[in-house]
């Protein structure tokens, strides 16, 4: 039977797609082979010698320690795409809130509680509507720095809403490009799309190369006025480099999903409380997709969307579900296969299929064989060296 750690509240849809004679799923489930999470904050010691996947239900994994996991050849999954509407339709509301005196006016027609006349309230509106002017943004331009799931859906929302629409992404995929609305504006340089954007969505990963990536140029290219999104990741934006743009007046709004102390109070500033993929929506297809994963995972080996492993997918043909399956995770370094085979091979042990996946210092490796290794066949291969997990499926 296979054993599922749970942390958080785990969607029910999600939870109930492990069959309950196979899986045993729980917050007290002990020597799991697998962990299921949402935002969690994921200690090294819950890695033990039992666990081979943390599944986690979003996209972002900068609360688990992926280095460590790797190490140790554990297999991290995400969910891209699930909560992507959630955020979408977010992004449009924000970008709304920041056009036109929204929560201003819900706020001065609230606070209107002494007047008792519908006649006199209704003269005091209209006087005052003014003061809550804005703009519309149809027309408008809006830059989109990444261009994956999420980033692709709220290219093809502002397009339908009129906008005129350019991204940016370095690292854009054939699959996400494939995604892409034609009438994008693909830009080569990010300090050019800076610089003719109304409105900016960020919806990158944090990574070495996009921490801080939003900084002291980026705010000195802008428009003035220019509204910038943040419901990516907070430590995109520089802190100083964004209290300074405000101050300008080169940044006319920030509205943000991460909160920070030294922005409450400003008018220029609308902060929210990490509420990008609050739906009952977005929870149960990120607890879908993250359960359909680990099952695959757990029960083939098979591999997809994985933030530290490569993708691999090998069918089970008829030959290979009467024999056995055996996953290998070895850092990606010459002569590792070849040891492998040659103890199969010792073993008089007949390789039906295989599948070799490598992803920068990391290798994958699926191998059917027509018989089982023995426990002491799949303790000479755990020995070899720079292997650092093999599992029989």
């Amino acid at each position: 039977m296979h054993k599922i750690q749970t942390f958080n509240q785990i969607s029910n849809l999600g939870l109930d797609r492990f069959p309950g004679q196979q899986y045993e799923v729980g917050a007290e489930v002990a020597s799991a082979e697998a962990i299921l999470l949402r935002s969690h904050k994921l200690d090294t010691s819950s890695i033990s010698a039992e666990l081979r996947a943390v599944g986690r239900a979003g996209a972002g994994t900068n609360n688990v320690p992926v280095s460590e996991c790797t190490d140790q050849g554990v297999v991290v999954f995400n969910t891209p795409g699930a909560n992507a509407n959630a955020v979408k339709e977010l992004v449009l509301c924000s970008m709304l809130l920041a056009s036109r005196g929204i929560v201003p006016g819900i706020q001065f027609a609230g606070s209107q509680t002494d007047i008792s006349d519908y006649g006199d309230l209704s003269k005091l509106m209209e006087q005052e509507k003014k003061r809550f002017k804005g703009g519309e943004i149809a027309g408008k331009t809006l830059g989109v720095i990444g261009l994956g799931a999420i980033g692709s859906m709220v290219a093809e929302m502002a397009i339908d809403l009129g906008m005129k629409v350019q991204g940016y992404d370095p690292a854009l995929s054939v699959e996400a490009a494939w995604r892409l609305p034609s009438k994008v504006k693909r830009i080569e340089n990010i300090s050019s799309l800076v610089a003719s954007s109304d409105f900016i969505s960020l919806h990158l990963p944090v990574l070495d190369a996009t921490r801080g990536l939003i900084n002291a140029e980026m705010f000195a290219a802008m428009r003035p006025g220019t509204c910038l999104l943040n419901f990516a990741r907070d430590e995109i934006v520089d802190s100083e480099a964004l209290i300074a743009g405000l101050d300008s007046g080169k940044l006319g709004k920030y509205i943000s999903d991460f909160p920070r102390p030294e922005l409450m109070g400003r008018e220029n500033v609308i902060s929210m409380p990490h509420i990008g993929a609050s739906t009952a929506e977005a929870e149960n297809n990120c607890a879908v997709m993250a359960a359909d994963q680990l099952m695959d995972f757990l029960e083939n080996g098979n591999i997809k969307n994985s933030v530290n492993f490569p993708a691999t997918h090998l069918e089970r043909s008829a030959d290979a579900a009467a024999g056995a399956r055996l996953a290998i995770c070895n850092k990606n370094v010459p002569t590792i296969l070849g040891q492998i085979l040659s103890v199969l091979a010792d073993q008089n042990i007949n390789v039906i299929d295989m599948l070799n996946k490598s992803r920068d210092d990391i290798a994958y490796n699926l191998i059917d064989v027509e018989t089982a290794p023995s426990e002491s066949s799949i303790a000479a291969i755990a020995d070899i060296e720079d292997v650092m997990k093999v599992t029989l499926l």
